[in-house]
């Protein structure tokens, strides 16, 4: 199986220009026979700090935008994950579309968002591309223990995480560190591969207001033996991919370390977690 990501640079509340790019995007993939691909978080949108903002370019997913994304799409090989800024009712979510040959196989909505704006996801499908099953969680959901092990427990071999990076220069180091450490713990953990699909910005990022920062790119796959197979270049528009073995299992426990840590020290963890820390 070929899995791969394009690490693009979106342009806030450019729905029309940013679609241009999946289909450019996707022609690309489709030769070098690339057969589920990738795009960042929020990249149909932009990913703006501000409600307002964000209002004013999201978009459902029974709305005309999606009925052209598919529409556009529709002739390509590859299935693909793409971000956007969901109206869903009064409601927005920071959600990724999974899609295939114009069809919404799904949609897979962040769960720890940290914008006030955006309500958290709390369902996590996955989906299955000729024979290959993958899930997906976005950006800082990485982070965390818990959603890419649900992932893994339905079944996913391949876990996708589209991201939006833009870092300031204080803490550029120190996310640069920490989030490679995250997503070789979450593929070593649950014996998967994990994707971390990154944006960059080639000029100042028009969706963030709040603060000056850098989104650099750095999108890489990692491996279930922790080792990082293939990566983007830094500050450039890049594709990156890599044929995997979905194959791969933990001949340790053969159920991978994170399903065997929660079922022997589930219920201890439960117990404990009523308890004040330092208690």
């Amino acid at each position: 199986m070929r899995i791969g990501h394009c690490q693009l640079d979106s342009e806030l509340g450019n729905f029309e220009g940013n679609l241009k790019k999946v289909v450019r995007g996707l022609e690309r993939m489709d030769r070098d026979r690339v057969e589920i691909v990738c795009f960042p978080e929020c990249f149909l949108t932009g990913y703006p700090d501000d409600e307002k903002l964000a209002r004013e370019g999201a978009f459902a997913v029974d709305s005309p935008q999606m009925m052209k994304l598919l529409h556009e799409t529709s002739g390509f090989e590859a299935a693909f994950i793409v971000g956007f800024n969901e109206r869903r009712g009064a409601d927005l979510y920071n959600t990724a579309a999974v899609i295939h040959k114009g069809h919404l196989l799904g949609v897979y909505s962040k769960c720890s968002a940290y914008m006030h704006f955006h309500k958290q996801g709390r369902d996590f499908p996955v989906f299955t591309h000729k024979g290959l099953t993958f899930g997906v969680v976005i950006c800082s959901d990485g982070g965390y223990i818990e959603p890419t092990r649900l992932l893994a427990l339905k079944g996913a071999r391949v876990v996708f995480a589209p991201h939006f990076n833009n870092i300031t220069k204080e803490g550029l180091i120190g996310h640069f560190m920490k989030v490679r450490a995250d997503h070789v713990a979450r593929a070593v953990e649950n014996s998967v591969y994990f994707v971390r699909g990154n944006n960059v910005s080639l000029g100042k990022e028009e969706c963030i207001t709040k603060s000056d920062g850098v989104g650099y790119g750095d999108s890489y796959i990692v491996d279930p033996h922790g080792e990082i197979v293939v990566r983007s270049r830094r500050h450039e528009e890049d594709d990156l991919f890599i044929d995997i073995d979905p194959n791969i299992i933990d001949r340790g426990w053969g159920v991978g370390r994170s399903l065997w840590s929660a079922r022997e020290f589930g219920k201890m963890l439960i117990s404990l977690s009523t308890v004040t820390p330092g208690k």
